[in-house]
């Protein structure tokens, strides 16, 4: 890296609430599995519409979905569900939501059968970062070979909503992909001095 370079963060991240998720979280690498199932949840509520719609109500999907906890998850009842429906700070997509209470029972069963989240979705990347070194946003696929391996996985395994573009966003931010681009301080070719 030259001095005289300029690091500006990602593009995309503009406004407040972009920029603070920029730079706390998206592309931090995470091997926790509670955190793993609420991103793939939201990941899916994102489809078809921009991550920032999703980022504005996240702390309410909290709320009504029990801080993510997949036993609370997977025991909430149609009625529950129907309820989160009428709830103007959720997106109000049916298949979604119902997406999400699918997700915790297929989760659960992964956990029963000994399958460890956090290492099934990082056995794609076979356990480490995949390192990009992208200068344009242009560049950064939609979806990668792995990504489409990982969402017919997971669909095998009952989990909704987890299109292989939705898996690629979800390796992106959760850290199993580095696509912050070579102008950024995230990256971590720039990062040493960040920390």
């Amino acid at each position: 890296m030259t001095k005289s370079r300029k690091l500006e963060p990602c593009s995309w991240a503009k406004g407040d609430l972009y920029l603070a998720y920029h730079k706390d979280e998206w592309g931090v690498e995470c091997r926790d599995d509670k955190k793993l199932f609420e991103k793939l949840c939201l990941e899916g509520q994102q489809a078809g519409l921009s991550w920032i719609t999703v980022l504005k109500k996240r702390t309410h999907y909290r709320k009504r979905f029990h801080k993510f906890n997949p036993v609370k998850v997977a025991a909430m009842s149609d009625a529950d569900l129907e309820d989160c429906l009428l709830d103007t700070d959720l997106i109000r997509n049916r298949l979604k939501i119902y997406a999400i209470r699918s997700n915790a029972q297929a989760y659960l069963a992964m956990k029963k059968s000994g399958i460890k989240l956090a290492d099934f979705v990082w056995g794609f990347v076979d356990n480490q970062v995949v390192m990009n070194r992208y200068s344009d946003m242009s560049q950064i696929p939609a979806q990668t070979e792995q990504s489409q391996a990982m969402s017919k996985a997971l669909k095998k395994l009952g989990f909704k909503f987890i299109g292989p573009t939705i898996c690629y966003a979800f390796m992106q931010s959760m850290g199993l992909v580095n696509d912050h681009l070579t102008n950024c301080p995230q990256h971590p070719d720039n990062a040493a001095g960040n920390k």
